[in-house]
């Protein structure tokens, strides 16, 4: 198992250095998003039904995107607001109660998270909790491992379809030559 860990993580360095470190302009989302939060698998949800305990409870997104309620199964939570989700919950329940007046409150955020690769102290996925820059995610990582190169960050960030690679550099972010990049979630941040 620490083998195949070991030789996944080489291959993935491997093709990262091969598709060229990516362009060297930063990605196009670099400000803080103010819309409504999503609900992500592994979040933790409080279901709450109005003078109904038995249908109230705590529940997790599983890794397929649902959750599990009485009288209703399965419902699909993943990409739903916790207004949106609550709405189709009180519809869902009408033939069962009486104008169900249903609450979601997202108890723990799990789902956002991201990657750093590489030449860092402490590589690994992180949760991605407000709005973080590359710079937040190094230090997370625990910064740079001796023969790091600073001058050559790539910022790996899939898009539906298809995966765009942008270089920066760690001087020019810290001195304010390029902008902040902000993180989204899913990013990778490889450090060669």
């Amino acid at each position: 198992m620490k083998a195949c860990r070991g030789f996944c993580g080489a291959l993935l360095a491997a093709s990262l250095f091969w598709v060229g470190c990516g362009k060297n302009v930063p990605p196009p989302q670099t400000g803080p998003q103010q819309s409504e939060y999503q609900i992500g698998r592994e979040d933790v949800l409080d279901v709450s039904v109005w003078r109904d305990a038995d249908l109230s409870r705590e529940v997790p997104v599983r890794p397929d995107g649902k959750i599990s309620l009485p009288l209703l199964g399965d419902v699909v939570a993943e990409g739903k607001t916790a207004r949106e989700l609550a709405k189709e919950i009180s519809t869902k329940l009408q033939p069962y109660i009486d104008a169900p007046r249903v609450a979601v409150i997202v108890k723990q955020v799990n789902a956002p998270r991201f990657n750093v690769i590489g030449e860092v102290q402490k590589p690994g996925t992180f949760p991605l909790r407000g709005n973080l820059t590359v710079l937040d995610a190094l230090s997370e990582a625990g910064g740079f491992n001796p023969f790091a190169d600073q001058g050559g960050i790539v910022i790996v960030r899939h898009d539906g379809q298809k995966t765009e690679r942008y270089k920066v550099s760690y001087s020019d972010l810290v001195s304010g030559d390029e902008r902040a990049v902000y993180l989204v979630p899913g990013d990778t941040i490889y450090v060669p």
